[in-house]
């Protein structure tokens, strides 16, 4: 099956040369689209560094500022889809937090499920190296859209995941209300509605190699308000 990973990209100049060249040595051969939302960085100037020298595997979407993690991705499925090239499109961070060897474990899986999703929170997954804060942050904001949504997804809020191109598709046909960090859960839950074959298989989550974390409590309270208003929009069947 032919894939290609999604990176949504701001200010990852100090991880995202290695994570091209990891992926890169997958032997599953996924393509890579960086989506970068005008990194003051130089980001982007790293990743077309990386095109020259490997053109067939790296593209570029460059857009004007940042709009929302969840607008990046949409552009990117969306750019991803158009080519027409791929069985599989994955979605992963910049920041070393996801491991590329992964990779080929989300894409094999997507043999028998729609969706792949790399989990913390089933057997054999947890998370290394997070402190305190945002242990209980990612927890605590799991176990919330959990509670309210009842998916039978024990990894709603991931964000290493596997779709079948033609799911992903058929559900961005329709715009999501979540831009930031709830699109991730918006688009599971979507995914789950729609009665789509979703699988969770084991990862371990890392604290970020580099650089900052761009999630806080400000940005997780405006995905947590929103998680009430997922269940009434997507009620259960």
């Amino acid at each position: 099956m032919r894939s290609v990973v999604v990176v949504p990209t701001y200010n990852e100049c100090d991880t995202i040369p290695k994570l091209i060249d990891q992926l890169l040595e997958r032997p599953v051969e996924p393509d890579i689209l960086i989506v970068d939302d005008n990194s003051p960085d130089g980001t982007a100037d790293l990743v077309r560094s990386a095109i020259a020298a490997a053109p067939d595997r790296i593209q570029l979407l460059e857009r004007p500022g940042k709009e929302g993690l969840g607008r990046a991705y949409a552009a990117g499925f969306g750019f991803a889809i158009d080519r027409g090239a791929y069985d599989v499109i994955l979605q992963m961070d910049a920041d070393g937090s996801h491991d590329p060897v992964d990779v080929d474990r989300l894409v094999h899986a997507t043999a028998d499920a729609d969706l792949v999703i790399g989990s913390r929170y089933v057997s054999g997954g947890r998370s290394d190296g997070l402190t305190g804060g945002r242990e209980v942050l990612s927890r605590g904001g799991n176990l919330y859209a959990r509670s309210f949504l009842r998916t039978g997804v024990r990894d709603l809020t991931g964000g290493f995941k596997a779709w079948r191109t033609e799911l992903l598709a058929t559900l961005l046909h329709e715009a999501n209300a979540s831009h930031g960090y709830g699109f991730q859960v918006e688009m599971t839950l979507r995914a789950a509605r729609s009665g789509a074959r979703i699988a969770e298989i084991p990862i371990i989550f890392h604290e970020r190699r580099a650089g900052s974390s761009k999630m806080n409590w400000r940005i997780a309270g405006e995905a947590a308000r929103l998680v009430p208003w997922m269940a009434r929009h997507y009620p259960s069947r």
